[in-house]
């Protein structure tokens, strides 16, 4: 009942509140943005939600447009200032993905959308992570985000997967307030941002 009718109620209640509620600190990030990292404020990327099906996530912009002589991006950790690392680490970045909630692409809870390219490295396991609407935040991500690796990242996936509740997406709400504030498992031991998935 909660998976099929409620889960969802929920989300577009809370993301409609959230949205209201935070369009002043929206509008003043997206002053900040435009400022120091130029245009697009808005990062748009294509992300693969329930049953795989493409959708454009919104996040606000962290990296600078920096490239090399040949016109190639520089790496991430060079593109990615200091404001940048602020707007990650207390997920202020991730706002934008409000609207997502809304429109029914993502849910408030859910395993995170990941990019596009991985969708052939899935084993027929991890591919079960599509099977809901993937999320702004994730058993993942209040059990270690950045910090763990790629296997233990889907293993909690399907975790969630299997069996979705209320309480459970209760917990998962609370426990990622206390690490955006602790700003905690931000990035990999190895990267400034996490290390690309192999399969």
């Amino acid at each position: 009942m909660y998976r099929l009718f409620i889960k969802r109620t929920l989300d577009i209640i809370l993301s409609l509140i959230a949205l209201i509620v935070l369009s002043p600190l929206m509008l003043i990030i997206f002053l900040l943005v435009r400022v120091r990292l130029g245009a697009p404020v808005i990062f748009k990327q294509e992300r693969p939600g329930k049953n795989e099906k493409l959708f454009n996530m919104y996040k606000f912009r962290t990296m600078t447009n920096a490239k090399d002589s040949s016109g190639e991006y520089l790496p991430d950790d060079v593109r990615l200032t200091s404001f940048g690392k602020f707007l990650r680490s207390t997920s202020l970045d991730e706002l934008p993905e409000l609207w997502n909630i809304l429109k029914g692409e993502m849910s408030i809870v859910g395993p995170r959308p990941l990019l596009v390219k991985y969708l052939p490295l899935y084993s027929e396991e991890q591919r079960k992570r599509h099977s809901v609407r993937p999320g702004l935040t994730g058993l993942a991500q209040v059990n270690g985000r950045n910090a763990i690796s790629w296997e233990s990242k889907f293993d909690l996936d399907i975790k969630y997967v299997s069996r979705i509740t209320f309480l459970g997406d209760a917990r998962i709400l609370l426990l990622t307030v206390k690490k955006v504030f602790g700003r905690e498992d931000i990035q990999s031991s190895t990267s400034s941002t996490m290390e690309e998935f192999k399969g």
